[in-house]
């Protein structure tokens, strides 16, 4: 499959490099919130819509790695963009790595959060596909929500839940399942020796959804990556713990960690 035209949203400085964010499952560039006004202040931020979510157009499935992956190049071709810092959460860190390893020359410095090599058990995604197919995301959405926060996160926000839930349940059937497809299959375990990007991996403490060893498996798998474990936070962990999570990523996409 070609790679589709997805709803982009470019702020911040035309002047300065770019970084694109790339989302996950059942959500939309508005998962990157918390992090845009700062990011505006040092980058030409791009985010978008993964195809099949938000107001992306919704093709028909299954979806591939690659597809993803070419949606994304695709997004720095229609700006004029050769090489940008590449910044993805779940399915969107996974389509993060595939354009690392397969485009090295589009990526400058990389940043992979709450995601995974390999997305185990496969079956789980064949099952999540068939039950959203036959009753519609709103059938996940709730059970998802709170897999993406914290315990007491969830708990203290409760003006949240219908936020992030409503979310989900707005994105087409065919583009949450189409994605579910994509990630069952996924294994990027052969591509991580190959990455040669500089790479800060981001775990949740207490994310269920990609435990913190499977982010190890990548840090350890990426030449010279480095695993910043974040306390009292889950899957979606830059909406829960901005002031921790945006320092870090700023600094390591202006190369101050290095630096220092």
């Amino acid at each position: 499959m070609s790679a589709v035209d997805v709803h982009a949203v470019v702020t911040g400085r035309a002047d300065a490099p770019a970084v694109i964010l790339s989302n996950s499952l059942g959500s939309t560039h508005a998962m990157w919130d918390a992090q845009v006004t700062a990011l505006e202040e040092h980058f030409r931020v791009v985010r978008y819509d993964t195809r099949g979510h938000g107001v992306s157009p919704v093709p028909a499935g299954p979806y591939t790695i690659d597809d993803l992956a070419d949606d994304l190049v695709g997004v720095l071709d229609r700006y004029g963009i050769a090489r940008a810092h590449v910044v993805g959460l779940s399915l969107g860190g996974a389509t993060a790595m595939r354009v690392a390893a397969r485009n090295p020359e589009r990526v400058d410095r990389l940043a992979l959060f709450c995601t995974a090599a390999k997305f185990d058990p496969e079956q789980a995604w064949v099952d999540r596909a068939t039950l959203v197919r036959a009753e519609g995301t709103g059938a996940v959405a709730p059970a998802v929500v709170q897999r993406w926060f914290s315990p007491g996160w969830y708990a203290d926000h409760p003006e949240e839940h219908a936020y992030y839930q409503a979310m989900i349940a707005d994105t087409p059937v065919e583009g949450y399942a189409g994605c579910c497809d994509a990630i069952g299959v996924l294994d990027l375990r052969p591509d991580l020796a190959g990455i040669a990007a500089p790479t800060l991996v981001v775990a949740g403490a207490d994310d269920q959804a990609t435990p913190p060893a499977w982010l190890q498996v990548i840090a350890d798998g990426i030449p010279e990556a480095r695993l910043l474990v974040v306390p009292d936070s889950a899957h979606l962990a830059p909406a829960e713990q901005p002031d921790t999570i945006t320092p870090a990523l700023i600094e390591h996409l202006l190369n101050q960690q290095e630096q220092s």
